[in-house]
């Protein structure tokens, strides 16, 4: 009995050593500061607001932006200042200007006060950047950006919907984690 604790003392302190070394932590990719002064570009360019939708792929230095922007210029400035940024090679820019449409704008504005007026989401209003945006083109609305809960993104949704004048209405809401 004595013979089998010492081997498997042995085995145990010597396991430990042939074992394979556990997973480091990875780094974060080098691309990852890249990313969030790209992103800071996108946030803080002028005219960028409630309406306008813009995200971007990374690949390598090659930049693609896309999105949906209420003013053309708004998609032009958001792809200089990408463009300015040390380590973007390439700025392709798929940013759709929205049509220019005064019943889309009238259904921005219900749409707009529909959310933000109700004590359960005017709180995504506060910052001079909401993290909701609200895309209309044609009558259809989509619903993007991020909210801090799924029964936000459910209210957001069904406020939207109560608008009259809505075609359709997309929650692509996302739930930060």
């Amino acid at each position: 009995m004595k013979q089998l604790v010492f081997a498997t003392a042995i085995f145990l302190v010597f396991g430990a050593f042939l074992a394979p070394a556990a997973p480091q932590e990875q780094a974060a990719p080098p691309a990852a500061p890249l990313v969030a002064e790209i992103r800071n570009a996108i946030v803080l360019a002028p005219h960028y607001g409630v309406f306008d939708n813009l995200s971007f792929e990374l690949e390598g230095g090659s930049v693609t932006l896309l999105g949906q922007v209420l003013l053309p210029i708004t998609g032009e400035e958001a792809a200089k200042r990408v463009a300015r940024l040390a380590g973007v090679a390439k700025v392709i820019n798929r940013i759709e200007a929205l049509p220019v449409s005064d019943s889309d704008d009238a259904l921005r504005l219900k749409v707009y006060r529909s959310l933000f007026g109700t004590s359960d989401l005017y709180r995504y209003a506060l910052s001079p950047n909401p993290s909701i945006h609200i895309i209309v083109k044609g009558g259809h609305v989509k619903l993007e950006g991020v909210v801090s809960s799924a029964g936000d993104s459910r209210f957001a949704y069904m406020a939207a919907r109560k608008v009259n004048g809505t075609f359709s209405v997309t929650n692509n809401l996302k739930v930060e984690k």
